[in-house]
């Protein structure tokens, strides 16, 4: 019988490139992936990550609960007391496990492709499902320039919200992005005086809109965003840098710590410095729902084929393509091969069948240490020659996720071009 909790598994983090080659060579290029559940202290769950309802504070009360779930990560979670692998995913084979982290170290190329492993030197993005019950506050995440100044990358990413994760919107399925035309640096600095004042009144110059379940958004760094209840997936940039610029959220106090966490020391009560960080240009941009709404666009396949593929997140920061997303449905029966570009992590969020002969589902409920079979990361190689989908139901269609690494895809739409 082959194990099912994590906690039957030995970790291997010496000698790793057996595990390594093995688990590639009998997955056909196809690594499984154990599930990599992140709390926060600042959310409250919206329970609808599958995850089991006595799990959601399986990290203790105090650190918050479980409203995220990481795939395919190599980055860890920024969090105050976290656990020392917090954040990081597992490659599961046999009765083992190692850190994707250390595979694709020892794997290089052979996982993530050369062009990636030449300039990266380690898988750089990763994606998560963000299910929090109301809304999260107006914030940004920094680009390179201003993460760099506290030892990180900048983060852009990109939203997608599916519908198997949204049968309910939860409190508040609505998004404050950006700020209204016409806002300078001034009124951003009049906010953050007020701190601890009341409300600081951040939102009240910042347009909110409804999210549509089935389409997306693309959020470039310095854009100020703040997330609705709809359970998101989010293909991101390997970092956790943010700053918050609201101090409150359905009458939740906020801290100033949250506001500076990623701001040098010594500018960590320059109001000016902190109010730079917004880019108005960006954010203040009259055509900001053409420039940033996502609607997914037909990538390949078709019915008589047996699969529709679609383009989910797409779109560039300054021409560089950070993190693209694709979602592939495979009809009810059919066997599929589908090639790509380059390395992917995938999650199934509906429906059962196989991925390279191994076996792929969508569970109903899973426990905070179980083992899945909804998460693989699929290397270089083997994404170019073609995976093989096989959907093993007769009535229920087999639906995948899957995100890519940067500049993998130059074929993928631009934002607000042709559907």
């Amino acid at each position: 019988m082959s194990v099912r909790s994590v906690k039957g598994l030995k970790t291997v983090s010496a000698n790793v490139r057996g595990l390594a080659d093995a688990a590639l060579n009998q997955g056909n290029g196809v690594l499984r992936l154990a599930p990599n559940w992140v709390p926060r202290v600042f959310c409250y769950p919206g329970r609808r990550l599958k995850l089991h309802p006595d799990d959601l504070f399986a990290f203790g009360l105090n650190r918050g609960g479980i409203d995220e779930r990481w795939f395919g990560s190599t980055t860890e979670a920024a969090n105050e007391g976290r656990v020392p692998d917090e954040g990081l995913s597992y490659v599961v084979f046999e009765n083992k496990r190692a850190l994707l982290r250390d595979v694709v170290a020892e794997l290089g190329a052979t996982a993530v492709g050369a062009k990636i492993w030449k300039k990266y030197n380690r898988w750089p993005v990763y994606s998560k499902f963000f299910d929090n019950l109301g809304p999260l506050p107006h914030h940004l995440h920094q680009d390179d320039k201003l993460a760099k100044l506290v030892g990180q990358d900048g983060k852009p990413e990109s939203y997608y919200f599916p519908p198997q994760q949204n049968n309910l919107g939860a409190r508040f399925p609505y998004t404050f992005f950006g700020l209204v035309p016409g806002t300078t640096k001034a009124d951003i600095i009049k906010c953050l005086e007020r701190w601890n004042l009341g409300d600081n009144g951040i939102t009240d110059i910042a347009p909110a809109y409804r999210l549509k379940v089935g389409t997306g958004w693309f959020v470039p760094p310095n854009v100020l965003h703040a997330p609705g209840s709809l359970c998101t997936y989010e293909p991101q940039w390997g970092s956790d840098v943010f700053s918050m610029f609201q101090n409150l959220v359905d009458q939740n106090y906020v801290p100033w710590s949250l506001l500076v966490k990623d701001v040098p020391k010594a500018k960590q009560h320059d109001l000016d410095f902190i109010a730079g960080m917004v880019d108005l240009k960006e954010n203040t941009d009259p055509n900001f729902y053409k420039n940033h709404f996502l609607e997914p666009v037909l990538a390949g396949g078709s019915v008589k084929e047996g699969y529709l593929d679609y383009w989910i997140c797409y779109g560039r920061v300054k021409g560089w393509q950070c993190v693209t997303a694709k979602r592939l449905t495979v009809l009810p029966g059919s066997k599929v091969t589908v090639k790509d570009n380059g390395a992917y992590c995938l999650i199934a969020v509906q429906g059962e069948g196989t991925i390279n002969g191994q076996r792929l589902s969508s569970p109903n409920m899973i426990r905070f240490h179980d083992i899945t079979d909804d998460e693989f990361f699929v290397v270089h190689d083997a994404a170019r020659a073609g995976v093989v989908y096989e959907n093993t139901s007769e009535s229920e269609p087999l639906e995948i996720l899957r995100y890519f690494g940067p500049e993998v895809n130059p074929d993928a739409p631009e934002i607000g071009g042709k559907k």
